[in-house]
């Protein structure tokens, strides 16, 4: 009984923690099969594979889920709050990065198929421990009031762009411009500065329109970007103060 305790706390450690050569080793490992498992996904990708080669892939493709399933049971059985890692971000990911394998192979289950676009999101295993992530994340949270500020100004913008342009084009070209709905797209590519070309305005109204709301565009969009840098360069000097800190 004691065996079995002890080493399910040196299977925590390794799972939990990343500061011992083991630890670190364990991780590393993980991150190099979750690259690998991309890259073998993206060869599947290709027309007309040898089967030589799709066996290897396929084989690859049982090693890494059996190796991520293991590893995903063993953090659920080493978890303090089982419930809270299960439904926890990291915890689904985990789970959707694996269950497309369970879901497609035994049986031929063509329609639900798409579920196998959920093994892109083994990528984000490779970030579960990163500090540059942690250091994202709390930037984030420090402006989020003036993100959800920014979110519901574009939206507002959105419409009104939208609406604004479908007075300008509806009657000469109403097959393009039928709705404030269908212009909806046109606002969407314009306020992003992408302008696909697809849609566009041929009036003169409508082209003064467009342009001002470019401007506009490119004053809101710039903001989020601005603020996000300023609070990231702020999160990197207080890591840094804290780490001088604690040297001293």
């Amino acid at each position: 009984m004691e065996n079995d305790v002890f080493m399910l706390t040196g299977i925590k450690k390794i799972i939990w923690n990343h500061e011992t050569k083991w630890e670190k080793l364990f991780d590393n490992f993980i991150n190099s099969l979750v690259i690998i498992s991309i890259i073998s996904f993206t060869i599947e990708t290709e027309p007309g594979i040898s089967p030589v080669l799709s066996g290897v892939l396929l084989g690859i493709e049982y090693f890494c889920v059996f190796i991520f399933t293991v590893e995903y049971l063993l953090r659920i059985i080493t978890s303090e709050n089982k419930l809270k890692f299960i439904f926890s971000f990291y915890g689904l990911i985990d789970l959707m990065a694996i269950l497309p394998f369970f879901l497609t192979s035994s049986v031929d289950l063509r329609s639900i198929r798409i579920f196998r676009l959920f093994r892109l999101l083994r990528i984000f295993k490779v970030f579960r421990f990163g500090e540059t992530i942690m250091r994202y994340k709390k930037a984030v949270s420090s402006i989020k009031p003036e993100l959800m500020i920014f979110l519901i100004a574009t939206i507002f913008m959105l419409y009104i762009s939208s609406v604004g342009i479908y007075y300008f084009e509806n009657q000469a070209q109403p097959d393009k411009f039928s709705s404030v709905f269908s212009s909806l797209w046109w606002a969407v590519a314009t306020f992003t500065t992408i302008g696909y070309g697809d849609i566009y305005p041929i009036t003169t109204g409508g082209k003064i329109f467009t342009s001002i709301i470019v401007f506009v565009a490119l004053g809101i969009v710039a903001v989020p970007t601005g603020l996000f840098a300023s609070a990231l360069t702020n999160t990197m000097s207080e890591v840094k103060n804290s780490n001088k800190s604690k040297e001293k």
